[in-house]
Protein backbone atom coordinates (compact mmCIF):
# COMPACT_ATOMS: atom_id res chain seq x y z
CA UNK A 1 0.00 0.00 0.00
CA UNK A 2 1.33 3.34 -0.89
CA UNK A 3 1.73 5.75 2.47
CA UNK A 4 2.49 9.59 2.22
CA UNK A 5 6.65 10.44 3.10
CA UNK A 6 7.19 12.04 5.58
CA UNK A 7 8.97 15.30 6.50
CA UNK A 8 12.74 13.95 6.39
CA UNK A 9 12.08 12.08 3.01
CA UNK A 10 10.73 15.21 1.46
CA UNK A 11 13.50 17.15 2.36
CA UNK A 12 16.07 14.26 1.64
CA UNK A 13 14.75 13.89 -1.81
CA UNK A 14 14.87 17.71 -2.63
CA UNK A 15 18.14 17.84 -1.29
CA UNK A 16 19.26 15.83 -4.11
CA UNK A 17 17.15 17.07 -6.21
CA UNK A 18 17.42 20.48 -6.31
CA UNK A 19 15.08 21.33 -9.18
CA UNK A 20 12.15 20.10 -7.82
CA UNK A 21 9.92 22.25 -5.53
CA UNK A 22 7.22 21.37 -2.64
CA UNK A 23 3.69 23.43 -3.86
CA UNK A 24 1.46 22.46 -1.03
CA UNK A 25 0.95 18.79 -1.28
CA UNK A 26 2.59 17.97 -4.70
CA UNK A 27 6.44 18.12 -5.48
CA UNK A 28 6.86 20.15 -9.01
CA UNK A 29 8.93 20.68 -11.58
CA UNK A 30 9.53 22.99 -14.85
CA UNK A 31 11.46 21.78 -17.58
CA UNK A 32 12.13 24.28 -20.41
CA UNK A 33 13.22 23.17 -24.25
CA UNK A 34 14.88 24.56 -26.92
CA UNK A 35 11.01 24.11 -28.74
CA UNK A 36 7.52 22.69 -28.86
CA UNK A 37 8.69 19.44 -30.54
CA UNK A 38 11.12 19.26 -27.81
CA UNK A 39 8.22 19.62 -25.32
CA UNK A 40 6.42 17.32 -26.75
CA UNK A 41 8.65 14.82 -27.27
CA UNK A 42 9.32 14.86 -23.84
CA UNK A 43 5.72 14.53 -22.71
CA UNK A 44 5.25 11.59 -24.96
CA UNK A 45 8.17 10.14 -23.02
CA UNK A 46 6.80 10.64 -19.65
CA UNK A 47 3.55 9.48 -20.65
CA UNK A 48 4.72 5.85 -21.14
CA UNK A 49 6.39 6.03 -18.26
CA UNK A 50 3.47 7.26 -16.48
CA UNK A 51 1.50 4.67 -17.90
CA UNK A 52 4.10 1.95 -17.17
CA UNK A 53 4.60 2.38 -13.62
CA UNK A 54 0.13 3.35 -13.26
CA UNK A 55 1.37 6.96 -11.72
CA UNK A 56 0.44 10.12 -13.84
CA UNK A 57 0.71 13.27 -13.33
CA UNK A 58 -0.40 16.59 -13.56
CA UNK A 59 1.10 18.42 -16.15
CA UNK A 60 1.09 21.74 -17.95
CA UNK A 61 2.63 22.71 -21.56
CA UNK A 62 3.26 26.00 -23.21
CA UNK A 63 5.25 25.64 -26.15
CA UNK A 64 8.47 25.12 -25.04
CA UNK A 65 7.64 24.34 -21.40
CA UNK A 66 6.32 21.63 -19.34
CA UNK A 67 5.67 22.20 -15.75
CA UNK A 68 5.29 18.99 -13.87
CA UNK A 69 3.23 18.08 -10.65
CA UNK A 70 3.05 15.06 -8.80
CA UNK A 71 0.85 13.85 -5.99
CA UNK A 72 -1.06 11.57 -4.96
CA UNK A 73 -5.22 12.22 -4.70
CA UNK A 74 -5.80 8.76 -3.18
CA UNK A 75 -4.03 9.84 -0.22
CA UNK A 76 -3.99 13.51 -0.46
CA UNK A 77 -0.19 14.41 -0.33
CA UNK A 78 3.22 13.17 -1.57
CA UNK A 79 4.27 9.35 -1.79
CA UNK A 80 6.73 7.05 -2.47
CA UNK A 81 5.24 6.55 -5.68
CA UNK A 82 5.83 10.81 -6.59
CA UNK A 83 9.34 10.39 -5.41
CA UNK A 84 10.39 7.13 -7.78
CA UNK A 85 8.18 8.76 -10.70
CA UNK A 86 10.16 12.21 -10.17
CA UNK A 87 13.22 10.39 -10.33
CA UNK A 88 12.20 8.65 -13.01
CA UNK A 89 11.53 11.85 -15.24
CA UNK A 90 15.26 12.53 -13.90
CA UNK A 91 16.67 10.49 -15.29
CA UNK A 92 14.89 11.08 -18.69
CA UNK A 93 16.59 14.37 -18.80
CA UNK A 94 20.04 12.86 -19.15
CA UNK A 95 19.56 9.76 -21.03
Amino acid sequence: MVSLINSEELNDFLEKNPSWSKNNKTIKKEFNFENFIEAFGFMSQVALLSEKMNHHPNWQNTYNKVTIELTTHDIGGISTNDIELAEAINKLMHS
